[in-house]
């Protein structure tokens, strides 16, 4: 490949045809400043920051979105340009709020962070709010299109990478803001409450809906006996927060600083997520080696069964009925937890840290999620919500001391942190699938076809000279075409091109969920990857079927797999849903 040579700011630099010169600059150690671009979208130059100067351009160009050119002199930074880019600030500082104090990006926006370093201390320009009203219609997220920056990034997740197309531009000129489609509440619009909005808004015009203070509440004093669960994600996700690494494995310090804020009982949405391999993998075998309903599609993520509903109605016959890890867990809290701690169900709080808006919504979703005869997840709060909750508890994480959950739902296998990770899901059930199948372990629990950040993966598994054909699909916009395979097959008369497909609607699975801390890119998805990898491999048991715990819960509680108690308390229905609703 032909390289492009070119300087910026006077250093040579070599980069690939089409690199940006935004990009470029980052190579030789350069940082322009911008608020609309993020690596996960195409560039389209919207907020006007980003301008640098390029010799022979009687024009300042916007280096987000102008790929580089041989012999290209590029300035990024200058009086001119500078007071440029200040201009722009102050101009959209002019229509913004200034109620940073109470926004809950403070000290984590995007535009605060510019403010600051052109040293903004004053709005030479009148200010004109348009006093819009939040829109608080979803449990999952807020949109404040007061806050909003028209950066389009929403607009942008929402329709390109998810294709959903919840949200748009509406208006024209001084009047554009970003609504749901149609101009309804979220909660009435095509929203499947992924969160990626506010994953990717750089201030706090969309955020998660936090009830910290129903926690807070509910420990207060000792009024009930609560219980919460942690997902796999969260432990590579959490110490961002605090300073560290992405990636880095926090567990045990989750687990120290959960029980200083007061929580009675400390568990392991881990475990859950071998109790789903045991339903969902003993499901697939039924369905494969019986004649069932193929190809089966995991429905761990909310989102996704969310989507599948309003738009893939035609595959609710395929979803595997297993609920979510989260809901499991929540289940055998407030039953086999409160039988063998004896417990009354009713004095029971039960919390789920999750990676993820959705879950905000699923612990409602439908009357499967009072399987204990309570709502058997009381709330669910994101990654971000539990840091800011840890530092309201002035507990230093830091400096805290490993420990472990309570093992009687805490206790879990390698395959069980896989849930966080794309292709992780169908991995670990693939591990205990080959078990259910054969009776015999594999020498080899690795299955490195599934793993990756293709947005859809396929592999055929041997499964003693049985083929297995999968399928895994991450980032929401990826899997329509996917589904059109399997529906063109169908109406061919044809043998499905697949058995066991996966979905997670956020891109990298949970590790990039929307309540992850701000700012993921690429490359910190990979890193939180890694992590979770790492945990599984160090893990003394790696396959589901081989916690004992899980063991113990079926002996003394549940039977087996797919039994009328499991059923009960482990599986849940769908039904085709309205996009919009009226």
């Amino acid at each position: 490949m032909n390289m492009i040579e070119l300087e910026i700011n006077g250093i040579p630099v070599s980069v690939k045809p089409g690199t940006s010169i935004l990009n470029a600059a980052k190579l030789v150690g350069v940082k322009i400043p911008k608020l609309c671009y993020h690596s996960d979208l195409e560039p389209w130059a919207a907020c006007g920051i980003c301008v640098v100067k390029v010799e022979g351009s009687p024009k300042m160009l916007r280096a987000c979105a102008t790929p580089v050119g041989t012999g290209m002199k590029v300035i990024t930074h200058d009086p001119e340009i500078v007071k440029v880019r200040r201009t722009v600030l102050e101009l959209i500082l002019s229509t913004h709020p200034n109620d940073c104090l109470q926004c809950g990006r403070n000290g984590n926006c995007e535009l605060q962070t510019l403010a600051e370093e052109f040293g903004i201390r004053e709005v030479p320009y009148e200010k004109r709010l348009r006093d819009l009203p939040q829109d608080t219609s979803t449990a999952s997220i807020v949109l404040n299109p007061e806050k909003c920056v028209a950066c389009g990034r929403c607009a942008k997740v929402c329709q390109e990478m998810q294709g959903v197309w919840a949200l748009e531009f509406i208006g024209r000129g001084e009047t554009t803001r970003i609504a749901p489609a149609a101009d309804v509440t979220l909660n009435e619009s095509p929203c499947i409450k992924c969160g990626q909005c506010s994953a990717h808004c750089p201030v706090g015009a969309i955020y998660e809906n936090d009830q910290t203070r129903k926690v807070w509440d509910a420990l207060e004093g000792g009024k009930k006996h609560c219980v919460v669960q942690i997902a796999p994600s969260v432990r590579v996700a959490i110490g961002e927060a605090f300073g560290y690494e992405p990636g880095e494995i926090h567990t045990g310090q989750l687990y120290a600083a959960l029980r200083r804020m007061g929580f009675n009982a400390v568990f392991d949405t881990n475990f859950s997520a071998d109790l789903t391999i045991m339903e969902e993998g003993s499901e697939f075998v039924k369905r494969f080696t019986e004649g069932g309903v193929l190809p089966q599609i995991t429905s761990c993520c909310p989102a996704w069964t969310d989507y599948m509903e309003k738009y893939a109605a035609d595959f609710i016959p395929n979803f595997s009925s297993a609920k979510s890890p989260q809901q499991m867990l929540g289940a055998m809290a407030k039953t086999y937890y409160a039988e063998q701690a004896k417990i009354d169900k009713k004095d029971m709080f039960v919390v789920s840290v999750m990676p993820c808006t959705a879950k905000k919504f699923e612990i409602s979703r439908d009357e499967a999620m009072t399987s204990s005869g309570f709502q058997d997840v009381d709330v669910s709060i994101t990654t971000r919500e539990l840091a800011r909750m840890i530092k309201q508890a002035g507990i230093d994480f830091r400096n805290l001391a490993e420990e472990k959950a309570d093992s009687l739902l805490g206790e879990y296998s390698g395959a069980g942190t896989l849930f966080g990770v794309t292709g992780g899901v169908m991995e670990a059930a693939l591990r205990s699938a080959y078990y259910l199948i054969t009776k015999e372990d594999l020498a080899d629990v690795n299955f490195m076809d599934v793993r990756g950040m293709e947005g859809v993966k396929s592999a055929e598994i041997d499964i003693k000279g049985t083929k297995v054909r999968v399928a895994i699909a991450h980032q929401m916009g990826n899997v329509e075409a996917l589904l059109d395979q399997i529906r063109e097959a169908k109406e061919k008369g044809e043998e499905t091109p697949f058995h066991f497909i996966e979905v997670m609607a956020c891109r990298g699975g949970c590790i990039g969920g929307g309540g992850q801390p701000h700012g993921a890119t690429d490359e910190i998805r990979k890193k939180r990857i890694a992590g979770l990898y790492s945990d599984d491999e160090k893990s003394t048991q790696r396959c589901s079927h081989h916690n004992p715990m899980i063991t113990k819960i079926y002996a003394d509680f549940l039977g087996e797999p797919l039994s009328h108690k499991a059923h009960e308390l482990l599986h849940t229905h769908y039904h085709e849903r309205k996009v919009y609703k009226v």
